[in-house]
């Protein structure tokens, strides 16, 4: 069965393709983006072949997945004859509410229920909702299936996922905690029990996907209890530019001394702050570290300040579960950059952790136990693959309808 996972962001567009036949086999990937800009960037790789990149103009998205279905033909850089290969479509949807708790084949209904949550991701489910009309229009017939970030999360206890504020804004609205990166985060714990040989339904795990955007979960018996991110994904974690978890009532102070409306806020907290905003640098923890090295006193506020988030969550999931077994980084930052696991991880022999810097030091991008075999907890690192988790659970949807 082929199949072709799509990522649709508000100007982007990421593409996997699969063929699911005989295990997972990827045939190509690529990326567009500047969607709705001027000269766009197409950017295809077919595997084992070599990297092909265009400049377009890409108005929307449906413009663009047409793109993406040429380039999958096309004859000198095509990996499929034509589109009537392709059996079934994955889409990341990055919040369904509290109505699924699992991945489901799109229908009217589900379609309703994406837009319905337009308002809990604004900068991301109308995105997904372009990608999943788009594939309707120039292959019709073909059964999609949504994956969404939130759905991994929906086994949250109330008393986590609840916010101490008036119930009737949770009745009305359904203001709680949903978490997002569900799709990594599901996948690396499952990953991880596997890599060190355990069964995933023994083990206590914290889960750390560490990227531009970042967020830690506890997972009790494969089963996520709770996740940093919240009714947004601002909450939490330190990111890029996303402040993490703060004090409200500095909102608050700084929209009236600032004279700040709504978007003004939004605006300041999703893209001006985090280690951007402390460093005044970049969200990029490579330039970062290079300024730190250097002695760029910011750079290097913003790096202790964002291991110290993750460390105090990592701490808070151990009392949450009651100890724990297995740490796990995993995204760009989690899966290769070997300082910041090393300044996360540093004195927390207390919570079980002994850490092991040689094993750790220069392991980019690879699956590795990165704690000492004394460890009473295990510390790994490993790759996420959230297309794979989108494809697999498309070809089971699709085979079992």
């Amino acid at each position: 069965m082929i199949i072709l996972v799509l990522n649709c962001g508000s100007s982007s567009i990421k593409y996997q393709l699969f063929n699911m036949s005989d295990g997972c086999e990827m045939l190509a990937k690529g990326l567009l983006e500047r969607i709705g800009l001027n000269e766009s960037i197409v950017t295809h790789k077919p595997t084992g072949g070599e990297p092909y990149k265009v400049i377009t103009d890409i108005p929307d998205h449906t413009t663009g997945i047409n793109l993406v279905m040429d380039v999958l033909c096309d004859p000198e850089h095509g990996v499929i004859k034509n589109v009537n290969e392709i059996k079934a479509v994955g889409h990341r949807v990055v919040n369904g509410g509290e109505a699924y708790k699992e991945s489901v084949l799109i229908d009217n209904d589900v379609k309703k229920n994406i837009e319905m949550c337009i308002e809990l991701a604004p900068l991301h489910n109308p995105a997904n909702l372009k990608g999943i009309l788009s594939v309707e229009k120039l292959i019709p017939g073909v059964p999609q299936v949504a994956v969404f970030d939130t759905s991994f999360h929906q086994t949250m206890p109330d008393y986590a996922y609840m916010y101490a504020l008036p119930y009737e804004y949770y009745d009305k609205y359904k203001i709680r905690k949903y978490g997002y990166h569900g799709t990594s985060h599901k996948f690396v714990a499952n990953k991880a029990a596997r890599f060190i040989g355990k069964d995933i339904k023994d083990l206590k795990i914290i889960t750390c996907h560490l990227g531009n955007g970042a967020s830690v979960t506890a997972v009790n018996k494969g089963i996520s209890i709770d996740t940093s991110m919240g009714f947004t994904p601002t909450d939490g974690l330190i990111m890029g530019t996303r402040t993490g978890e703060v004090d409200p009532g500095v909102l608050v102070y700084i929209a009236d001394k600032e004279h700040l409306n709504v978007t003004g806020v939004a605006n300041m907290i999703n893209k001006k702050s985090g280690v951007f905003g402390i460093s005044q640098i970049s969200s990029d923890m490579r330039d970062l570290e290079t300024a730190a090295e250097a002695g760029n006193p910011k750079a290097i506020l913003a790096l202790r300040m964002y291991a110290y988030k993750v460390k105090k969550f990592i701490g808070s999931y151990m009392a949450a579960l009651n100890g724990a077994d297995l740490v796990v980084f995993t995204g760009g930052i989690g899966e290769n950059d070997f300082s910041m696991r090393r300044m996360i991880c540093t004195d927390m022999e207390g919570l079980g952790i002994i850490f092991d810097n040689e094993k750790n030091e220069g392991s980019r991008g690879c699956d590795v136990i990165i704690s000492k075999p004394e460890s009473k907890v295990t510390v790994v690192a490993v790759t996420t693959d959230e297309e794979f988790v989108i494809a697999s659970d498309t070809r089971h949807i699709v085979e079992q309808r």
